[in-house]
């Protein structure tokens, strides 16, 4: 069950604060998880731009959700920070969903998840990404659980904003795992962007389309996609 409005962002808070730089990320996404009895959490900031950053994912199922948004440039998530409010998908093995290529792709790689449901992080008037929950019941969150989720995610920003420094400044790279997927997200995609640009001498929105087609045409993560576009050539 759901805990109470003021005491689950309260025990973000308290979590938040009881955790060392490098381990914040995951612990809010623990912590999310256990407050609004979720079955998984991923936290990303941009999320609704190519310079989208992974956080954290609470578990594998969560992960995946992440990198096909990643991959289609749609779903739940990406929604909710461009428009700035929820976003939700319900009974997603029985029902269309706003999102066609996320929402086929759910219900042919995650057939155990039943809905998900996305929160703008909001600080001072600007969405810094979203914090993304999924649930294997089909119905998610009922209305009383969606006032609370919006309180934690309130809750989840205001535990990243005064650690800002030591999770973005002191690294080159976040040292939350895992390491090759938010390397991916962080760096490493952009690079290989600009790879395929340069090859094929198109604009980087349409390296990164290009990329993103592929991945979905193959049936690879736009993540495996980078990788391949990044490694070394043969020695002859």
């Amino acid at each position: 069950m759901t805990a109470p409005r003021s005491s689950a962002a309260r025990t973000v808070s308290e979590a938040a604060r009881h955790a060392k730089a490098g381990d914040l990320p995951r612990t809010l996404c623990q912590t999310v998880c256990e407050v609004l009895a979720a079955d998984g959490v991923t936290l990303s900031l941009f999320t609704d731009t190519p310079a989208r950053q992974l956080l954290c994912a609470s578990n594998d199922t969560a992960l995946r959700l992440e990198e096909i948004q990643f991959t289609v440039a749609e779903g739940p998530c990406i929604s909710a920070a461009s428009e700035g409010v929820p976003a939700v998908g319900s009974g997603l093995r029985r029902h269309v969903t706003p999102w066609p290529f996320f929402g086929a792709t759910v219900v042919e790689d995650l057939p155990e998840v039943g809905a998900v449901c996305a929160f703008p992080m909001r600080a001072a008037e600007q969405t810094l990404g979203s914090m993304e929950l999924f649930t294997r019941a089909d119905g998610g969150l009922d209305a009383p659980s969606m006032r609370v989720g919006a309180q934690v995610a309130d809750a989840v920003v205001r535990a990243l904003l005064p650690a800002r420094t030591k999770l973005f400044d002191d690294f080159a790279f976040p040292k939350w795992q895992p390491r090759d997927v938010v390397r991916a997200h962080w760096s490493s995609t952009h690079q290989a962007t600009g790879v395929v640009a340069a090859r094929s001498g198109m604009s980087i929105d349409s390296a990164l389309a290009t990329m993103r087609a592929e991945a979905f045409r193959t049936g690879q993560t736009l993540a495996e996609i980078t990788a391949a576009v990044l490694r070394p050539p043969p020695l002859a």
